[in-house]
């Protein structure tokens, strides 16, 4: 049984997750191809490596080339998915993702998954961090997605509708009966999209693990914390348990 564990001690992100999902073998080359896929323009990516507190580990940053906001909805990316040429999978598991936000912004703002406008997450880049995400879960193709506690963090976050509390409240919507802790860090550990992510992917939320390490990859954040600033990832092999009764 091939196993993915995510151990999210700074929290995690789409584009953490883009950098892990490198750093443990899926082709750069290979995510990018599939990108294009989207037929959506107005990005850029870039992969290097970079360094927190001492850990190496694969930097992406998907820079928006969009001019002004665009406030796109559940529809207009579901519209962009279904004409894309990306395989059925794919489709789904990003659907799923961004569902996930469209369910939780529509509870806190008290409309409905086709009313609500996704401000951050309909961004070009949050768009191909939350479809990056699904390409690469795809491609790696486990039996077995397991989390850590998510580590949050607090204070406050500027976001498009003013001056939110840490976590967000759309990612305090998606993490429900997802076990968080908030970390020391006094800035957002955890963004919706990576919130979404540990929704839809996991299989299993503990801080305990049994499994056989194949690889490990580090996806690095934007900023320095206290705490290494990476998302931790492995890959591993666990065997199944013989059935005694035949």
């Amino acid at each position: 049984m091939r196993v993915l564990y995510y151990d999210c001690f700074s929290g995690i992100s789409g584009d953490m997750n883009l950098g892990a999902m490198i750093d443990i073998g899926v082709d750069k080359g290979y995510l990018v191809n599939q990108l294009k896929k989207l037929n959506v323009d107005g990005y850029d990516i870039t992969v290097n490596r970079d360094e927190r507190k001492g850990i190496t580990g694969t930097r992406v940053i998907v820079h928006s080339l969009e001019e002004g906001h665009h406030h796109r909805n559940f529809n207009d990316i579901s519209t962009i998915l279904d004409n894309s040429d990306l395989n059925n999978n794919i489709k789904k598991i990003s659907q799923q993702l961004f569902l996930e936000v469209a369910k939780a912004e529509a509870k806190i703002h008290g409309k409905s998954v086709d009313e609500v406008h996704f401000h951050e997450v309909g961004a070009i880049d949050s768009i191909v961090d939350t479809v990056g995400a699904a390409v690469c879960l795809d491609k790696l193709d486990v039996d077995k997605v397991v989390f850590s506690p998510l580590a949050t963090g607090r204070g406050f976050v500027n976001c498009a509708h003013g001056k939110f509390p840490v976590p967000a409240p759309a990612t305090t919507e998606i993490l429900a009966g997802i076990p968080i802790v908030s970390g020391d860090a006094e800035v957002e550990l955890t963004t919706p999209t990576g919130a979404a992510i540990a929704k839809v992917f996991g299989d299993e939320y503990t801080k305990d693990f049994e499994f056989t390490v194949v690889k490990t990859g580090y996806g690095i954040g934007g900023r320095d914390n206290q705490v290494p600033n990476v998302l931790r990832v492995m890959l591993g092999e666990k065997k199944k348990l013989k059935n005694l009764h035949g």
